[in-house]
């Protein structure tokens, strides 16, 4: 009789735990598989957007000027309503222009070209360092208010990703912290069963990126524990998929990957592994590469887990560190991006992460640069002169058709689309 009293108590505690959460109950977006995600920065701005943050991101060691600035790619603001003028100038000699990722008409573009190129949705960073609060968090608080309302003026799916980088000990107290403000100010799961927040398991799934590397840092696996937990299992801000960012390695523990066993202990409480590969190899070592997706997703089945690598265009740091060449890894219009799409696709990859939407510090962005990039002391990477700089927002819409099979699989890449 104790024991069915007890069970009996249990469940209402359940019940009635249920009852308290704040996620609305389903999304217009009810899983991950079959999407093409992108992770998306907004991490940029200018010294008159509001933000008060100068030009950062575009900055380099505090300067901005020909000379100094950490991006590599330049991007083509021809179609934002609002820019921002710099001392870099085009070979023309007139003044180069940026946008800031602060202002809604920035943000509402990109989503506006993401439907409009078939790009499912994106992850939108959400940086340890700025949670703490000040200009920081302003800043991104600005911006996820910004990507929900586009997201849904626009029918594309969002998330929220939170990196972990420089998170000291104890850290996790801040991440609870910062998901119970974004849940309580601004609804962020609570915009009822049509919503655009994606969903995965029949629940809101929140990121968690930076989880066992072995780069020094202060944290370890009792905080991803602790988030973890609360994400899953608290009775009103809980109820969460999660979505855990690992080292390149973190299966066999190589190089990138810390040894402790317990990582994978700690993999198997989550729903899905997302490994990070910008870097690791280029166009000629990818093939040799593409059999470790393949283990990867056999030891995710194995686990019960799903499983989404990552796939970026190419990669290029030299602004921000000069000692590494310029077009690093380079994109060979489009080849090295289709290499890994279809090399995901045919290992069995169900969904796929873009690394990144915006991402012209290192490179890695798909939205649209320029071909005509400032001249002078600071270089720039070109695409090249017959691809459009639409080129990469149309493969990775043409990718997700691909994964879905609503178009047939193709090894060759599809022709870019050319308007006349």
């Amino acid at each position: 009789m104790k024991k069915q009293l007890l069970t009996i108590l249990m469940l209402l505690v359940c019940t009635i735990a249920y009852s308290q959460s704040l996620h609305s109950k389903t999304s217009s977006f009810k899983s991950y598989k079959g999407l093409v995600m992108a992770g998306y920065q907004g991490w940029f701005n200018a010294p008159e957007d509001g933000a008060g943050r100068g030009w950062n991101h575009y900055n380099s060691h505090g300067k901005f000027e020909p000379g100094s600035t950490n991006v590599d790619l330049w991007p083509d603001v021809s179609e934002y309503k609002k820019t921002y003028k710099t001392s870099f100038k085009l070979a023309d000699g007139s003044n180069a222009y940026l946008y800031s990722s602060h202002d809604a008409s920035s943000t509402d573009l990109h989503f506006k070209w993401m439907q409009q190129y078939g790009v499912d949705g994106v992850f939108v960073q959400r940086f340890i360092g700025d949670v703490k609060g000040g200009r920081g968090k302003a800043h991104n608080d600005v911006v996820l208010g910004n990507a929900l309302r586009s997201s849904q003026k626009y029918h594309r799916a969002i998330a929220l990703m939170y990196d972990l980088s420089g998170m000291q000990a104890g850290g996790d107290s801040l991440v609870i912290k910062d998901w119970k403000h974004l849940v309580d100010s601004m609804k962020l799961t609570s915009q009822g069963n049509k919503q655009t927040y994606l969903y995965h398991n029949g629940k809101p799934l929140v990121a968690v990126w930076g989880v066992g590397f072995n780069d020094g840092r202060k944290y370890g696996l009792p905080e991803i524990e602790r988030i973890i937990d609360f994400l899953k299992n608290d009775p009103v801000y809980g109820g969460c998929s999660i979505l855990l960012g690992v080292p390149t390695y973190w299966r066999d523990f190589g190089s990138d990957t810390e040894k402790d066993p317990h990582l994978h202990d700690v993999l198997r409480k989550v729903d899905i592994i997302h490994p990070w590969f910008v870097g690791r190899f280029d166009e000629t070592a990818y093939p040799r590469f593409q059999s470790r997706i393949v283990d990867d997703i056999a030891w995710c089945k194995a686990n019960k887990l799903e499983y989404v690598p990552t796939v970026f265009p190419g990669f290029s740091w030299h602004n921000m560190n000069p000692r590494s060449p310029q077009n690093q890894i380079p994109r060979n219009r489009g080849h090295f991006y289709w290499d890994q799409i279809t090399g995901a696709i045919k290992g069995g990859a169900t969904m796929l992460y873009i690394a990144m939407f915006d991402e012209v510090d290192e490179g890695t962005a798909i939205l649209k640069t320029s071909k005509n990039p400032p001249v002078g002391l600071s270089s720039f990477v070109h695409i090249e002169d017959d691809i459009p700089n639409d080129y990469y927002l149309f493969l990775t819409g043409y990718a997700g058709k691909m994964l879905r099979k609503q178009v047939p699989f193709h090894d060759s890449i599809p022709p870019p689309v050319i308007k006349h």
